[in-house]
């Protein structure tokens, strides 16, 4: 049997694909909706059994103050957050705030359908590392802020970490690959694995997510390779 569903997110061309893909896996999507500010009224509006809630920066204060808002005046709405690679403070934050579950937003459609279901059941809709790390933030606060750069800086290998360099400072993949010796097929997959990673969908995103953080600066000593010549077609070029 489906679930009714909603689906609010800020990107709505995302929003509305995920609808639709649920759509045709026999849910009932109520709606599909942006900008996540109105989420909670048209959520208490609609009372679904499930609602999907998009979010780009789950660290941020304030960022779940929708799911307090709704699980207050509609507790039997089960949240499920969509969201980047979490810290586990971003986690821990979203179950603070009522959460039912946290799902990436590169997960497989599989994997959400997954989440829907456990989070209609009362379930706990997370992957069990993630939830390990965020219990434990729960109970041990950390002291201070997590460093975002840090922390994206550590999920990376130092070939990844040279390739999202590469990428920042506009190379392509034929660019990347003579620049570091390997095959243009392996540039492109070392550049995919970046993005799957940071948790982004382009190159672009990658770029001015790694320079928001202060990754570029920390990653300084492989800058040596200089700017990408003339002919590069810039961050946004590829997938």
């Amino acid at each position: 049997m489906g679930v009714r569903l909603m689906v609010v997110d800020d990107h709505r061309l995302l929003a509305e694909a995920l609808a639709s893909a649920l759509k045709l896996r026999g849910h009932r999507v109520l709606a599909a909706a942006a900008p996540a500010a109105g989420a909670a009224e048209l959520v208490i509006a609609r009372a679904p059994e499930v609602c999907l809630l998009g979010t780009a920066a789950p660290a941020e204060p304030g960022t779940f103050d929708p799911v307090v808002r709704i699980k207050r005046e509609r507790p039997q709405v089960a949240v499920l957050v969509l969201g980047p690679v979490p810290s586990p403070r971003g986690i821990a934050a979203a179950f603070a705030a009522g959460a039912s579950g946290y799902v990436r937003h590169d997960e497989r459609i599989e994997g959400v359908e997954r989440a829907i279901m456990k989070a209609r059941a009362g379930e706990a809709a997370v992957a069990p590392q993630l939830l390990q790390g965020a219990f434990g933030e729960l109970l041990n606060p950390a002291a201070q802020p997590d460093d975002e750069g840090q922390r994206l800086l550590q999920m990376l290998t130092p070939r990844e970490v040279e390739v999202l360099v590469r990428v920042a400072d506009g190379e392509d993949t034929r660019l990347i690959a003579a620049g570091m010796g390997i095959a243009p097929s392996t540039a492109r997959t070392h550049v995919q694995r970046v993005l799957m990673k940071l948790g982004v969908g382009s190159r672009l995103e990658a770029a001015a997510l790694a320079a928001r953080t202060g990754l570029l600066d920390r990653a300084g000593p492989l800058r040596t390779h200089g700017p990408a010549p003339e002919t590069a077609t810039g961050p946004g070029s590829e997938p």
